[in-house]
């Protein structure tokens, strides 16, 4: 879309005020609101933002403005306020794109896929908890009735919220996503809204907005919604289960599917090699995917109420397979299933991708799927099949992405060092603060115990 193009797109929505977005490390959606007034300045000069006050870019307070440059081809009328529409901006500074800005991460990886003639789509499920806060500042779901120890596809429950999910269902149409499915989730308050995939830049700027889009609308009914990975220790946590496929730039042909695949996978060699790729960098690319504290309280523990946990614990591929770290639900795309609801949706993709293409690269064989349920081997069957455990920690996951010469690469270096180790410092950090924390589970534990 070329600018005058957006201009007179923005003329026939009767749009008033755009948001300049970007993400910072964690995600966040940053955002100026422009009058279109002042969409000609927007589009020559960008937005203004004093990068260290948006959070993690590797800037300080002494650093020139970050200048958010919109994409033109991003512009999305946001149908819960109509008069408002979105640009997805890329970050630069004095001139030059920010190497510390998500977004530019991911569209530099994806450049070096173009130059292989190859794009990649993705599609993303994001849980989310719908929550209501009572007054003592718990938190219990929006549903007061929502309390069944299998809530999952209930649809009494998809009922009580029916409003609020036919909304969000009407607004992702709007927006040309096509949504397709809606359904309660494995936990109570838990619910998961999907959209057609894209490619891997088109996804992101979607999630971001998705997110912004079910804060506000939950805001309006006096609720919460929440993609933390594990809001309640005993329910299931919030994934954001990621299907990936590599394409052809030129012609759009598919090349993860292959009719004649021996594993009856439906799979392509290349296909098994990016898969090889993404097991071989599993400990530091988990970092990137469960960037938090709490994300490990999602992957590598048991069940919670309903029976069952759906987050993977080990290394490892199959079938249809939910105890497995990447699934392949069908011939021609796969699953991975370690990322969750804290994902910034830039670097996970940016890294999923990186890990991939190395795979092709070194045409690694991940060997024969795993057909078992691996949450019912016992530990030295794991141990004596060779499969390795997911890291037990976010401080675990940032050892492991440091010294992943591949991620290192992948995710690129700027004026202050790589930031495989930029994102390390500040997520070593995130552990120390939270760690160093003293919980009412640890007094009720060990105050009297010695």
């Amino acid at each position: 879309m070329t600018p005058d193009e957006l201009k007179e797109r923005i003329s026939e929505d009767g749009v008033e005020f755009i948001y300049a977005m970007f993400v910072e490390m964690h995600g966040k959606p940053c955002a100026k609101l422009v009058p279109v007034s002042a969409i000609d300045d927007l589009l020559e000069v960008g937005a203004g933002f004093a990068g260290f006050a948006a959070g993690p870019l590797s800037q300080t307070p002494a650093d020139p403005d970050v200048l958010a440059i919109p994409d033109p081809s991003s512009y999305t009328q946001l149908p819960w306020q109509p008069n408002v529409a979105a640009l997805q901006c890329d970050a630069t500074v004095e001139g030059e794109l920010w190497p510390y800005a998500p977004r530019v991460i991911l569209q530099r990886v994806m450049e070096k896929a173009a130059e292989q003639n190859l794009v990649l789509k993705a599609g993303v499920e994001a849980e989310y908890s719908l929550l209501h806060r009572n007054e003592d500042g718990s938190f219990r779901p929006a549903d007061e009735r929502d309390t069944s120890e299998q809530p999952c596809y209930d649809a009494r429950g998809l009922t009580v919220m029916l409003d609020h999910l036919t909304t969000v269902s009407r607004h992702m149409d709007a927006m040309g996503w096509g949504n397709y499915a809606n359904d309660h989730e494995d936990a109570n308050g838990q619910f998961e809204q999907n959209f057609e995939y894209a490619d891997a830049l088109t996804t992101s700027d979607r999630l971001i907005l998705l997110r912004l889009m079910m804060h506000t609308l939950a805001r309006r009914q006096g609720l919460y919604a929440t993609f933390m990975p594990k809001p309640f220790a005993d329910k299931t946590g919030n994934g954001l289960h990621t299907h990936l496929s590599l394409w052809t730039a030129d012609t759009d042909e598919p090349l993860f599917h292959d009719d004649e695949d021996t594993r009856d996978l439906g799979l392509s060699s290349m296909a098994y090699s990016f898969i090889g790729g993404i097991l071989d960098h599993a400990q530091g690319l988990t970092g990137i995917v469960c960037p938090t504290v709490n994300s490990f309280k999602r992957i590598g523990v048991g069940p919670p109420d309903s029976g069952a946990t759906w987050a993977p614990s080990y290394v490892a591929y199959g079938g249809n397979n939910r105890t497995q770290m990447i699934r392949i639900p069908e011939g021609g795309r796969l699953e991975v299933r370690v990322p969750d609801g804290a994902a910034n949706p830039y670097l996970a993709l940016a890294a999923l991708l990186g890990s991939g293409l190395d795979g092709i690269a070194r045409d690694v064989d991940p060997g024969e799927p795993n057909v078992d349920n691996l949450f019912a081997l016992s530990l030295d069957e794991i141990q004596q099949r060779g499969i390795t455990a997911l890291p037990p920690t976010l401080l675990h996951a940032m050892d492991a992405l440091v010294a992943d010469d591949t991620l290192r690469s992948t995710l690129g270096a700027g004026r202050d060092g790589d930031y495989v180790d930029y994102f390390a410092e500040v997520k070593r950090a995130e552990f120390r603060a939270i760690n160093d924390q003293v919980s009412s589970v640890e007094l009720d534990t060990y105050l009297t115990l010695m």
